[in-house]
């Protein structure tokens, strides 16, 4: 029996199509008016009337209930109304196909309780933002568990805070997982002329976030999102394995009550590597000289910023001479006003590569890193704010004042090397 549906794909729904049949898991990070729900139900329609499983079971969970009717039950029944033997049940949300027994649910986070006990074959989480990780670790995933069962997560961002960034992050190296990310400005759905007046009404942060697919939308003042996300779109973010024919470095952020932060790099011809990050608070030097001992690392240069040559009051040494009674001599970044910093870490990144798993937090602090905005004055304050993510920001400064240190060192010597050699 041949059914047709009345529904014509884009080219970029119809890319996802083929794309979420070959992998178990994916994550859909869309912005508005991309046609996620309509292609999410389409997509499950597809799989309940070509699914050969006894009695196959399909969910559309969306935050809440009321977000699941009014987004998707209307799709629901209009794509399926020309399917015979299809029965609808309103109270329930649920469209039962006589043709093979297969079913589509429409439910809602709001009540996980609710949900336990059911098997799926697949499920579609939309607003994947808002949903919270016990709802998937305790509902969701032995639900899958029979069948081995697809999971499709599909959202525009919301932010860091919440498990749709987490999975973003996962989804980015893991190969069981498919990573679609659609920007409004390269898929052309939406027309120009639209989101244009979309930015001049939302502003470019908001705007950001929902049509740019921008994790850090909603966090105003950010310094390094927008080269983050730059990273994030060249592919950039990724694996970055250790090269064993290179030595690697270390860039540090020092503290005792406050976090001590510290980044592992190689440097690779002009690029910069960052393989690895640690970051504690409240040890010792001697806790932070055994990290660097376990790690299977060969190490050149070790970056410091400029307080280490403070004299401790309790031993009357410098940290400078402590670190070096273990092994590790540093490097002295040069003391430059923030900016300065800010500005060499700016231009230091476009050719950064940072590993997503090992690197987690200083990627997510480097989005987070911000200036606070004066509702007074209508203009950002110069010192950035000193929170969690200042550290790893601090780190980075060390880095690539450190490097560029060590650029200017190299090319002065090799000039009075070229001078030399002409006066003899």
């Amino acid at each position: 029996m041949k059914i047709t549906i009345p529904y014509t794909p884009r080219k970029q729904q119809a890319y996802l199509h083929n794309h979420l049949d070959k992998f178990r898991y994916s994550l859909l990070c869309c912005h508005r008016r991309f046609g996620k729900t309509v292609m999410c139900i389409n997509h499950l329609i597809k799989c309940a009337m070509t699914n050969r499983n006894n009695a196959p079971r399909f969910a559309y969970i969306a935050p809440t209930y009321s977000q699941a009717k009014k987004i998707a039950w209307d799709y629901l029944k209009f794509y399926t109304e020309k399917i015979p033997h299809t029965k609808w049940n309103e109270s329930e949300l649920r469209c039962d196909f006589g043709i093979n027994g297969s079913r589509i649910s429409l439910l809602s986070s709001e009540n996980p309780d609710s949900i336990r006990g059911i098997y799926l074959d697949i499920c579609i989480i939309d607003e994947a933002a808002m949903i919270s990780q016990n709802l998937i670790d305790e509902v969701i995933t032995p639900a899958l568990s029979d069948r081995k069962g697809k999971l499709i997560l599909v959202s525009t961002p919301r932010g860091m805070n919440n498990l749709f960034y987490d999975f973003y992050q996962k989804a980015q190296t893991n190969p069981n997982w498919f990573l679609y990310r659609a920007k409004a400005s390269d898929t052309g759905i939406v027309e120009k002329d639209e989101l244009k007046a979309a930015l001049a009404v939302m502003g470019k942060d908001k705007y950001n976030q929902e049509f740019e697919c921008s994790f850090i939308g909603n966090l105003v003042g950010s310094i390094y999102g927008e080269l983050i996300s730059s990273l994030d779109d060249k592919k950039q973010l990724c694996r970055v394995p250790l090269n064993p024919a290179y030595p690697v470095s270390t860039a540090w952020d020092l503290g005792f009550n406050d976090q001590t932060a510290i980044i592992f790099f190689q440097q690779i011809g002009g690029a910069i590597n960052i393989i690895d990050y640690y970051e504690n608070r409240n040890q010792a030097f001697p806790h932070y000289a055994q990290i660097l001992k376990e790690k299977d690392y060969v190490y050149e240069n070790a970056h410091a910023p400029h307080d280490i040559e403070v004299t401790e009051f309790t031993s009357g040494k410098s940290r400078r001479e402590v670190a070096s009674q273990m092994g590790i001599d540093f490097r002295v970044s040069p003391k430059t006003t923030i900016e300065d910093g800010i500005h060499a870490c700016k231009m230091l990144l476009p050719r950064t590569w940072i590993d997503v798993d090992n690197c987690k937090k200083l990627i997510d602090a480097l989005r987070h890193y911000h200036r606070k905005y004066n509702d007074k004055e209508r203009t950002y304050k110069i010192k950035p704010v000193h929170d969690w993510s200042s550290h790893a920001a601090d780190a980075l400064r060390t880095l690539a004042t450190g490097i560029n240190e060590i650029s200017y060192r190299t090319e002065h010597r090799q000039a009075v090397a070229e001078t030399n050699y002409k006066l003899i």
